[in-house]
């Protein structure tokens, strides 16, 4: 059975929202990322601080009553959208919360180790190509 497409379509939009946010202060703070990427640190800090606040205020018995829908709105679209640091922050907070700090550093070891890795073979395969590609015009 397909799922309610409403919450889809919100969850997208939110997800859209977050993503031009990332893009605007990313324009915003252009001029101070030289020496360091301050656009995209602000941007986890902010996201993070978001998300946690979020999730805070609307779990159950928090302040504020909201729908699981908007949520997921909140939390999957607009916060992923603007950075999936901030669920990688809430999650491995909630792996401490939860008195697993092993788990937490682990979540934190593996997400880098992968995300580096990743990110060192994903340029070996360009240059690979690259080189390849050039070879054959050659």
């Amino acid at each position: 059975m397909l799922p309610n497409i409403f919450p889809t379509l919100l969850i997208g939009l939110g997800g859209a929202t977050g993503t031009l946010l990332r893009y605007w202060v990313g324009l915003a703070t252009a001029r101070w990322s030289h020496t360091l990427p301050w656009g995209t640190i602000l941007i986890n800090f902010t996201g993070s601080f978001a998300i946690a606040l979020f999730a805070a205020l609307t779990a159950a018995g928090g302040r504020m009553h909201v729908s699981d829908t908007a949520r997921l709105v909140f939390m999957v679209g607009i916060c992923s959208g603007y950075t999936t640091f901030s669920s990688f922050s809430l999650q491995t907070f909630d792996l401490l919360q939860n008195g697993h700090p092993s788990r937490a550093c682990l979540n934190v070891g593996i997400s880098l180790l992968l995300g580096m890795s990743a990110v060192f073979l994903g340029f070996m395969l360009a240059h690979v190509l690259d080189h390849a590609h050039h070879g054959i015009r050659s």
